[in-house]
Formats: C-alpha cells, sequence, structure tokens
C-alpha cells in the first residue's frame, strides 16, 4: 500500500467529487455565494473552490479550508499558507 497511496487518494478524492456532483446538480458555478464541482466565488464551495472564502478538496482564496488548499490564511491537510511562509522567513535583527 505504500506505493499506491496516490491513487489511492485519487480514487477516493473522484468518488467524493461525483456523489458531491450528484446531490448539487451543477457542474460549473460561479457568483456570489456558489457551489459546484468547479465553483468560483466570494464564498465557494465545492471539489475545486476558489475565492475570498473557499470550502472544498482543492482550494484556494485568502481564507479556505480543504484537503489541498492554497491561500493566505487556510486550514488544511496539506496547506501552503503564504502568511506563515512568510513568518518563518522574515529576518530578525
Amino acid at each position: 500500500m505504500k506505493k499506491h497511496w496516490i491513487l489511492g487518494v485519487a480514487v477516493i478524492l473522484f468518488v467524493i467529487g461525483v456523489v458531491f456532483y450528484l446531490v448539487t446538480g451543477t457542474g460549473l458555478s460561479s457568483g456570489d455565494y456558489a457551489c459546484g464541482y468547479f465553483a468560483s466565488g466570494n464564498f465557494a464551495c465545492g471539489v475545486f473552490a476558489a475565492g475570498q472564502f473557499s470550502v472544498g478538496i482543492f482550494s484556494a482564496g485568502i481564507f479556505s479550508i480543504g484537503i489541498f488548499s492554497i491561500s493566505i490564511f487556510n486550514i488544511g491537510l496539506y496547506a501552503i499558507g503564504f502568511f506563515v511562509y512568510g513568518w518563518k522567513k522574515r529576518n530578525v535583527l
């Protein structure tokens, strides 16, 4: 299983995406309050979400929550936070 964990994660994310798509009924969504498989807007919720406040498996925004998230302030399993990165790289004289 050590060699196949990436494939396992990909299959699980695909299944979650299909279930999410079947529940919400929309694939693409954008606007102030967007919810869909691919969502973009001020408040976005989806498998792939981008916006000021985004929640999704893959999320990007100012505030994001997800498994893979890129933002300034984020909560995620695999997260890249520019704020935390800058805090660690600051020069202290």
